[in-house]
């Protein structure tokens, strides 16, 4: 019975090693895709991607308190190659939308472009409508105009979720590495614990603890 559990604990012990290890370098080689995907795309934070600088920006347009919360990472004029810059560059990303869209949200704001005889009643609170009777005209379809400023939370939030997207998948990356080190540590563990005989014999454990112990 006890040979018996001697062996299982030495397979469990070189399973847990064998899986510590593949977890390790599976997350490793996410985290390095993440960074080789991010770092292709050349993207640069602008100039302004500092706290300080955006603080200045978001007073001076009177926006604060309709933003509220402010980045506190800083990424001005660094070329991203890692997760948390991608954050950090998605979280000033949406700063820059608010200050283009007065500090307005995509669902804010109406999908066309007002005419300048719709009523109040008919216009959304970030600006234009969603009412295509009292929307401006496009020149070129003869249809409602479609609410630029609008698009550009479109085009912000496709960019942004890409970003985060990137960081989220270096942190799935981070913990598959933190696993794998839990696993090989509990491996080495159980292999310990055969190797000194204390499957076979609990006491054994206990006399190379004192003799480890002693000897130190």
């Amino acid at each position: 019975m006890r040979k018996g559990l001697e062996i299982g604990g030495a397979i469990a012990a070189v399973v847990l090693i064998v899986f510590g290890v593949v977890a390790i370098v599976l997350g490793a080689n996410g985290t390095q895709t993440v960074k080789d995907s991010i770092t292709q795309e050349e993207i640069t934070g602008t100039p302004d991607m500092t706290p300080e600088v955006i603080e200045a920006e978001v007073d001076e347009a009177g926006l604060a308190e309709r933003i509220g919360d402010l980045p506190d990472c800083d990424v001005a004029e660094e070329l991203l190659e890692d997760g948390d810059q991608a954050r950090c560059f998605a979280e000033y990303l949406r700063i820059h939308t608010l200050l283009s869209t007065g500090g307005y949200t995509y669902s804010q704001m109406g999908r066309f472009e007002a005419d300048e005889d719709a009523p109040e009643a008919e216009l959304a609170a970030g600006g234009g409508t969603d009412n295509e009777e009292f929307a401006a005209t496009d020149p070129g379809s003869g249809g409602p105009a479609s609410n630029g400023q609008r698009e550009i939370w479109v085009t912000s939030t496709a960019l942004a979720t890409a970003l985060n997207a990137s960081y989220m998948a270096s942190q799935i990356a981070n913990f598959g590495i933190v696993v794998g080190i839990a696993l090989l540590l509990i491996g080495i563990g159980f292999a310990v614990l055969v190797v000194t005989g204390a499957v076979r014999d609990p006491h054994s454990a206990l006399r190379f603890a004192r003799r480890d112990a002693s000897s130190g």
